[in-house]
């Protein structure tokens, strides 16, 4: 397919009338497994002066130092530019256990040119309910850099201001989950559909006996598990690594106004419709002209302005969708009038709008 230069075309598409079948494991998760969010608020030490300037850091410092027996006078604030308050979160996978580790991430909430170079003192990490799930501690992994001279002038590349620990958290807390609760489990589809629903349904009651899954609705799926931990696990191994063949997605166009990326599903469709398209462009140029008096003619300089006003229109080419047309004549049809991508969605907006396009019309 010959797409030409201006038009960011995206189709991601399967054309051939066959679709591999895929596992389960790939298409629904476990109600009641997932991660959980923590978050925490720390201090990062050991800045080359790119630290915060703000009240809050300084009372924070002030309070560590106080918890760590050491007592600054009355009315002290603790300046320091090497010291940076920062938020630090995490995600907590399902099944984690006390003693293992977990990423962090670190972000500043002040006003810190780089965290390049620190390390985050030792910060609890909560949960929704405020507990305490685990502790982060280490060396900031920063990509990006900042360079400052003493005119004014700065370079940063990238963001200086976040960073990582791999592996920086301590599980100290495990959270419980619905996965040995119960003589059943149920499986949530990524994406909500009947088909995929009612034949991920047939598959498990054919591979583990007729009445071991029900469909609940278009998303869930129940299925009777033994309650036996030490049975559940390789029953849900079994359950997770059926393949199935999922149901078609809906006739949709996804159209990124801010890249002019469109992506076009497999199933749309057009009825009988004529298009055309065209261009119609207006350049006004200004020309101011100058009127200069003779010397000594106590005239005055007069600037008179000019404006050309052009009209251009683009020759534009109609052409046919007949019924039923397919994704690739579509394409071929749009990249035979040298469509750009603005152009397309004006036309699928008014393909929409005459009721001949047979899809949902998504503009993100």
């Amino acid at each position: 397919m010959n797409i030409k230069v201006g038009l960011l075309f995206l189709v991601f598409t399967l054309c051939s009338p066959w679709v591999q079948a895929e596992r389960i494991k790939d298409l629904a998760s476990i109600a009641g497994v997932r991660n959980n969010q923590l978050i925490g608020y720390g201090l990062v030490v050991g800045l080359n002066g790119t630290g915060d300037k703000t009240k809050f850091t300084g009372q924070s410092l002030r309070s560590m130092l106080r918890e760590m027996g050491v007592k600054l006078t009355p009315g002290t604030d603790p300046k320091s530019k090497n010291v940076a308050a920062v938020i630090v979160h995490a995600n907590l996978t399902p099944f984690a256990k006390p003693g293992q580790n977990i990423d962090v991430t670190i972000s500043s909430i002040g006003d810190a040119k780089s965290l390049r170079g620190g390390s985050l003192i030792m910060t609890p990490l909560k949960g929704v309910d405020g507990q305490i799930y685990a502790m982060a501690q280490g060396n900031l992994v920063v990509g990006g850099f900042g360079a400052e001279a003493g005119d004014g002038s700065r370079v940063t590349v990238n963001i200086p201001s976040a960073g990582r620990i791999p592996n920086g958290a301590t599980v100290e807390r495990t959270v419980k989950n619905a996965f040995n609760v119960g003589d059943h489990i149920i499986l949530n589809l990524h994406q909500a559909d009947f088909t995929t629903a009612s034949r991920l349904t047939d598959v498990i009651n054919y591979t583990l006996g007729k009445g071991t899954a029900r469909s609940m609705d278009a998303g869930s799926i129940k299925i009777n598990a033994p309650r036996d931990p030490s049975q559940r696990v390789p029953f849900l191994s079994l359950v997770e690594n059926l393949e199935l063949k999922p149901g078609d997605a809906a006739a949709k166009i996804v159209v990124n106004s801010r890249t002019g990326t469109i992506v076009i599903g497999q199933h749309v469709r057009v009825s009988p419709a004529a298009v055309t398209h065209g261009n119609l462009s207006v350049t006004i140029s200004a020309n101011p002209e100058v009127s200069q008096p003779n010397a000594f003619s106590n005239g005055e300089t007069v600037i008179t302005p000019n404006f050309d006003i052009e009209l251009t229109e683009e020759d534009s080419r109609m052409f046919l969708f007949d019924s039923g047309v397919t994704l690739n004549q579509i394409v071929n049809a749009v990249n035979q009038v040298g469509a750009a991508p603005g152009d397309l969605v004006a036309i699928l907006e008014a393909l929409k709008q005459a009721g001949a396009l047979r899809a949902e019309l998504v503009i993100i």
